[in-house]
This record gives C-alpha cells, sequence and structure tokens, in this order.
C-alpha cells in the first residue's frame, strides 16, 4: 500500500547465515526478514509493552509445592511465543530489499 503520512514505518532487513556440517561443508543457507523495532520511540510509536515472564522465585515455589504434592513436573520452552500475538494496531514496515515493483517505489507493507 502506499505510504501513509504521519505514520511511522519501521525499517526492515535480512539477516543471513550459512550452517555448517562439523566438517566444515555448507549445510544449508538461511535468511530471515525482520523489522527493526529497536528504532520505534516510546509514547510515540506505541504506548507500552509487556512481555509475560514467570519470576524465578515462583518457579521454584511451584517445583517445590510439585514435589510435596508428588505432581510430574513436564519443562516446555516456547520461542514462538510472540509471533502468535494479537497486534489491534496498525504497523508499517519498509518492503523487502529487492523487492522492487515498479512504480510502486514508495509503497510499504501493512
Amino acid at each position: 500500500m502506499p505510504s501513509p503520512e504521519r505514520k511511522f514505518v519501521v525499517p526492515s532487513k535480512w539477516i543471513h547465515k550459512i550452517k555448517h556440517v562439523v566438517a566444515g561443508n555448507v549445510e544449508k543457507y538461511k535468511a530471515r526478514f525482520v523489522a527493526c523495532g529497536f528504532s520505534q520511540k516510546e509514547g510515540q510509536d506505541y504506548e507500552d509493552m509487556f512481555a509475560s515472564v514467570a519470576k524465578y522465585a515462583s518457579i521454584r515455589f511451584f517445583i517445590a509445592l510439585a514435589s510435596i504434592v508428588g505432581y510430574k513436573l513436564h519443562q516446555m520452552d516456547v520461542k514462538t511465543y510472540f509471533l502468535n500475538g494479537v497486534i489491534e494496531d496498525e504497523v508499517y514496515i519498509e518492503k523487502p530489499q529487492f523487492f522492487e515493483v515498479h512504480d510502486r517505489e514508495t509503497y510499504v507493507c501493512k
């Protein structure tokens, strides 16, 4: 879509990585398209942010409680937690580098 007036457009970039096997040979090439969200300013581009994390004391409490009661514990690490979040605001990001369309050089991604 055309770049909106008076809206901040988040810069973006490609991250390239080469994965090697133990012998040193190239296993695969990886690329990620990321938003440079660190360029946003609080109060101007966003109001607040929240990341739910557990305190170490809380984790120790639940481990102790589970051992006293005799419950089984299962450990899980979720890396994609923030990928499934709901965004209520409109966010605009620059087009990926090398994504050129004639007559649409000033367009952005919504």
